[in-house]
């Protein structure tokens, strides 16, 4: 599942909206609007996101953040590290490899550093001389 999906699946529900009417209404098929929600499917067109918006009746910020996670939801992604330094490719590389496998903790973890987030630190004990 996408951060879209995630996120689309929680507001039709939220509203009490069988799939196949909110398909119906935007114009898709509930077999895309399904593959959508659950990832299966590329990031929705902008067109799409907006009618989206206006059929859940959703404005300003949480539109906002709707479109910021369409535009991060591409369940295949390739990153392009030519020009890059040897280490941004390894990095690249094993994130490809182990990503599968990676516990959510350490995800989240990951994605405070690359938000730029500060990890919380565990509280050092006073030392006694």
């Amino acid at each position: 599942m996408t951060p879209f999906g995630e996120r689309l699946r929680t507001l039709r529900e939220a509203r009490g909206l069988q799939l196949k009417s909110m398909a119906e209404a935007l114009g898709v098929s509930p077999a895309y609007l399904s593959a959508l929600e659950h990832g299966k499917r590329g990031r929705p067109t902008h067109a799409l996101v907006v009618a989206i918006c206006a059929y859940l009746n959703i404005i300003w910020d949480e539109a906002d953040e709707l479109a910021r996670l369409a535009r991060i939801s591409h369940p295949r992604i390739t990153v392009d590290t030519a020009g890059l330094s040897p280490r941004a490719t390894e990095l690249a590389n094993l994130l490809a490899e182990r990503i599968q496998s990676l516990p959510t903790s350490r995800i989240e973890k990951m994605l405070a550093l690359l938000d730029g987030e500060a990890t919380p630190r565990r509280k050092r004990r006073p030392r006694h001389h």
